[in-house]
């Protein structure tokens, strides 16, 4: 008796911890190369921008808004499945993304990220150049690795309540074409 009421317990407190607190996610793709590769696991923090609650579209007051340098997951507006992209803008800020720079609010960003791939035209044909303002209750999501996401040049803007958490740390990670760990990575905190 007293195992089944352990068991059912940590499993009610692991759900509340996964919808609430912190939940792990996989890489399963190249666009945030070289910050996250493929094959890494890592967790994600809810509570930072505040958790969904089951079954409404409410969400839990959050500790403060995404920031530009915030690597975060999210269902994008277009699919049902979770992405993970860099946040570059938030709400007001004006973007100019050509020749693989990109500009906020007119300033030069200086980004350490790969374009891996030159191909100039993206998922479903569109142009990979960007012009717009973010607006309210939205933030602006691109891979690291520009040339190979489907990010918000793409599909717009973010509604801010697409945000699932922040990506915060790397608690596995394997090469999927070698089956091997890459220690290495273990641990990693992620920015």
């Amino acid at each position: 008796m007293k195992t089944g009421e352990t068991l059912v317990t940590s499993l009610i407190l692991a759900l509340l911890a996964k919808q609430f607190l912190i939940q792990a996610f996989r890489i399963p793709s190249g666009s945030m190369e070289d910050t996250l590769l493929v094959g890494d696991f890592l967790f994600v923090n809810k509570v930072l921008y505040g958790p969904e609650i089951p079954f409404t579209k409410a969400r839990l007051p959050g500790l403060r808004q995404p920031r530009a340098g915030d690597i975060i997951v999210f269902r994008p507006p277009h699919v049902d499945k979770d992405f993970i992209k860099r946040c570059v803008a938030v709400a007001g800020d004006t973007i100019v993304y050509a020749n693989n720079v990109l500009f906020v609010n007119g300033e030069r960003i200086d980004e350490p990220y790969k374009h891996l791939k030159t191909n100039p035209m993206g998922p479903a044909g569109y142009h990979r150049d960007y012009r717009g303002v973010v607006p309210r209750g939205h933030i602006f999501m691109m891979g690291d690795n520009r040339n190979n996401s489907s990010d918000s040049r793409f599909w717009g803007p973010l509604p801010l309540n697409r945000i699932k958490g922040k990506a915060l740390t790397i608690y596995m990670s394997v090469d999927l074409g070698k089956w091997r760990v890459r220690f290495s990575r273990i641990g990693s905190i992620i920015r």
